[in-house]
């Protein structure tokens, strides 16, 4: 979630545009704005002492193929997209990635419709290769997994997005931009003269203000004045790991057919680039 700010024109700022916070939204969006404007005064502030320390480096590490969004939504378009341009990125900044595929696996009768949609809808967002698979086809991709029908799902992979948050940085510093870790924003001032952004050591004066602060980004937008209409409610979620003896039992990604009633996929088993297997997660308000 990001909110933009402008200050007016005639002051004499320290970045031209000011980007707060250094998770995967944030570094891409100052990366965007590098590359489309080279030359460009940016400064990029984040809380931690590391980059990448909160989702971004804290998630199962899959890239989602844009199944389950509903036809003709910008969540949708913007998956498959993004399914497609984050493969580039890797492969431009040698970044190991796999293209494991996932299955969604129906486990009871009432599941079937559901499953059936989910395939609409992939279809639909302009998901390719899926296919829907028997149970015999099932054991094939999968040994260990059991269920009446499954829907594959080949453009799902899975990646280590601190590498992605890494390369981000890298570019941006070698265009020019300013990264400044280990800066909490404590406040923001609409001054005669700009915005000023101050942390608990100094004070920073910029012409634009972009905030990206995951979870933090409705805290940021009143703090700008600017409080957005719907409230943050975090959750977390816990994960148990297979023992090495029994990552095999897994080979790509097995996904439950999420219940519509709750806005999460459900518990699922999940192959980790370094080859670890995680179970999970719950979901907990943090």
């Amino acid at each position: 979630m990001a909110f933009l700010c402008y200050s007016v024109p005639t002051m004499k700022p320290d970045a031209e545009i000011t980007v707060v916070g250094g998770g995967i939204v944030g570094l891409a969006t100052a990366d965007a704005l590098l590359q489309a404007h080279p030359g460009l005064s940016l400064l990029l502030i984040e809380k931690e002492s590391e980059l990448a320390s909160h989702q971004t480096g804290h998630n199962s590490g899959v890239l989602h193929s844009g199944i389950y969004y509903p036809p003709g939504s910008l969540k949708a378009r913007l998956t498959v997209e993004g399914n497609r341009a984050l493969r580039t990125f890797c492969d431009a900044e040698k970044i190991p990635y796999q293209s494991c595929g996932k299955v969604i696996v129906a486990t009871a009768p009432e599941e079937i419709p559901q499953l059936q949609e989910l395939e609409r809808r992939g279809t639909a967002n302009g998901v390719p290769g899926l296919e829907r698979l028997t149970p015999a086809r099932l054991r094939e991709l999968e040994p260990h997994a059991a269920g009446l029908a499954a829907l594959r799902v080949p453009t799902t992979a899975i990646l280590d997005f601190s590498r992605v948050a890494a390369a981000l940085a890298r570019r941006i510093t070698a265009a020019g931009g300013q990264i400044q870790t280990g800066s909490e924003i404590v406040r923001i001032r609409l001054e005669i003269n700009g915005l000023r952004l101050e942390t608990a050591r100094e004070s920073r004066r910029t012409r634009h203000l972009i905030t990206c602060g995951g979870l933090q980004a409705d805290r940021l937008a009143r703090m700008n004045g600017v409080p957005p209409p719907a409230r943050i409610i975090p959750f977390r979620g816990e994960y148990f790991e297979l023992i090495p003896e029994r990552r095999p039992w897994v080979r790509g990604l097995i996904y439950p057919v999420p219940n519509p009633a709750f806005p999460f996929l459900g518990v699922h088993l999940t192959r980790m680039i370094d080859g670890r297997v995680k179970a999970g997660p719950n979901a907990l308000l943090a």
